[in-house]
């Protein structure tokens, strides 16, 4: 891939003035900054631009034990009059339950959910607009993307908790497909979950389990986990190990890498992506691992927060129709902030229902 020179965050604002915060806000839960940094960041962008109109809040770090405390949180942002909008991201696993209850009592807020967890079907009955990585698609492009960058066999890593989410289990089970296709081996693994008290088995677990993986398939071997919280032990065990790592789970230059290799950001500068990139690629070429490591060009989940905020203030300010979604104007703003082509698809279910307000999102891999 050509080098790729993007600006963190593009204008999106038009020349008309944006007209004060009692004619709509927009609310935004990201997960903790602890969880997942860039998309607590995106929503920081986007009160640094827009100020009062933007309500952040945040998910409990445990979410899968404190059901009750999504639920208050959603619970509150829905008592504030002048919120219009709702951005969920990530629309982790009991997302649903919580917007079930503003729905009781708000019937007026633009909700955007943004790579959910709850059932495909469910989320889109419930959200005007759904944002995802195409998930599936990726149980055939990360074993492609391993065997271009030499890869003789793909160690899997996940968690029972993240194999009972439906797409999760079968984006493994298409890589494990596409894996004998093209002729690599593939190699399910099951590590300790991450959230909450278990995070330093799981950390601990990934930095003793790649180099044993190594041994047994060689330094040919690719490594991929389904869960964000292990994408920092398992770049920096792969670096150590020589080892083939075709991309994050969520495809970013940021995700895992910035803290796995010790690279400074400074998100409040335009051309942060653009020197985390070539840090990245500078680390690298240092250790003898150039052609090893790949992502997407985009910091991914943080386009999903800006991309459908400024969506969302469309609606609010009348620009576009708040009962159907205009495809193009989303496309606009993917391009705008991406800097590269993003490809977008409609989701389908098992009985070939197309979901128009579920997109699904892919880009080209930038190879360091």
């Amino acid at each position: 891939m050509e080098e790729v020179k993007v600006s963190f965050m593009p204008d999106f604002t038009n020349d008309s003035k944006i007209p004060p915060a009692v004619n709509g806000k927009v609310a935004i839960i990201t997960n903790a900054i602890a969880v997942s940094e860039e998309e607590y960041r995106s929503a920081q962008e986007m009160t640094a631009k827009y100020g009062e109109r933007i309500i952040h809040a945040t998910w409990p770090n445990n979410f899968l034990a404190e059901r009750e405390q999504m639920v208050r949180i959603v619970g509150k942002i829905a008592t504030d009059p002048y919120v219009k909008a709702l951005i969920i991201n990530h629309a982790v696993v009991g997302t649903n339950e919580a917007v079930d209850k503003l729905l009781e009592t708000r019937d007026d807020i633009f909700i955007a959910y943004c790579n959910p967890q709850d059932e495909s079907k469910s989320v889109a009955a419930r959200a005007n607009l759904v944002l995802a990585f195409d998930e599936l698609e990726m149980g055939n492009t990360v074993p492609i993307q391993a065997k271009e960058m030499g890869a003789t066999a793909l160690v899997y890593y996940s968690c029972p908790r993240h194999m009972g989410i439906t797409y999760l289990a079968k984006k493994r089970e298409l890589m494990r497909k596409k894996c004998t296709e093209i002729g690599i081996e593939f190699a399910d693994i099951i590590n300790p979950d991450p959230i909450g008290p278990g995070l330093p088995a799981a950390y601990r677990f990934i930095m003793e389990d790649v180099p044993k993986k190594v041994a047994k398939y060689g330094k040919d071997t690719a490594f991929f986990s389904s869960n964000c919280t292990m994408q920092v032990p398992l770049i920096k065990a792969v670096m150590d190990a020589g080892a083939i790592y075709p991309q994050p789970c969520c495809p970013s230059p940021y995700h895992g890498f910035l803290a796995a290799l010790g690279i400074e950001s400074n998100l409040e500068n335009s051309n942060n992506l653009q020197h985390v990139i070539d840090e990245t690629k500078k680390t690298l070429k240092e250790k003898g691992l150039e052609g090893r490591f790949s992502t997407w060009p985009a910091a991914t989940a943080m386009m999903f927060t800006i991309v459908s905020t400024e969506y969302a203030f469309k609606i609010i300010n009348g620009e576009v129709s708040a009962d159907k979604l205009d495809t193009d104007v989303l496309k606009k703003f993917f391009s705008e902030y991406a800097r590269v082509e993003v490809s977008t698809k409609p989701y389908v279910d098992e009985e070939d229902k197309e979901y128009q307000n579920f997109l699904l999102t892919t880009m080209e891999y930038l190879i360091y």
